[in-house]
């Protein structure tokens, strides 16, 4: 498998026209990962939902734990 350095180096050596291709290509798969993961969320989380191991919530409950959360990620 080849490292960082070695596919950055790799990339580097492309005409300019290529690497702005491969950048493209990159963050389109990179959105698509990233949609297919949080589908995988919601679908779970709806799971969770129906079989009553998720309980509503109010917004402001959620807001709040969502705002901790983050601040906890800064720390």
């Amino acid at each position: 498998m080849a490292t960082l350095d070695q596919a950055l180096e790799t990339a580097m050596q492309l005409p300019l026209d290529q690497q702005e291709m491969l950048i493209e290509i990159l963050q389109n798969r990179h959105i698509e990962q990233r949609r297919e993961e949080i589908a995988r969320d919601a679908k779970e989380s709806l799971q969770l939902f129906r079989e009553g191991k998720l309980k509503p919530q109010p917004v402001e409950e959620i807001i709040a734990d969502l705002r901790q959360s983050l601040e906890s990620d800064d720390e």
